[in-house]
């Protein structure tokens, strides 16, 4: 069973935590949370993801940099803002970026 890596980037550090736990029981699924900007543009560079989650606490512009940033480094890589919710909101956007 391969492991599907997937980067989560938020600045509320308890609730990228929550995101992360949720992602991480699926089995399959392993979560890496970025609590900025600098951090996500680093760890990118030294994991395969197959998923960028991006949650709140990025300034708008920040945000931007950070899509133009992974789609010059891994332009195959799915970008999804993800916007709160419950966890089947979470599972549904998941797996609607990685079909």
């Amino acid at each position: 069973m391969q492991i599907i890596e997937i980067l989560i980037v938020g600045t509320n550090k308890p609730i990228m935590e929550t995101i992360a736990r949720l992602i991480d029981k699926d089995g399959v699924w392993k979560a890496t949370i970025s609590l900025s900007f600098d951090d996500a543009c680093e760890v990118c560079l030294r994991k395969d993801f197959k998923l960028a989650l991006i949650g709140a606490g990025l300034t708008d512009e920040q945000e931007s940099q950070l899509k133009a940033y992974f789609n010059k480094l891994k332009p195959s890589l799915p970008i999804v803002k993800h916007y709160g919710g419950g966890s089947g909101l979470l599972f549904a956007e998941i797996h609607q970026a990685l079909s």
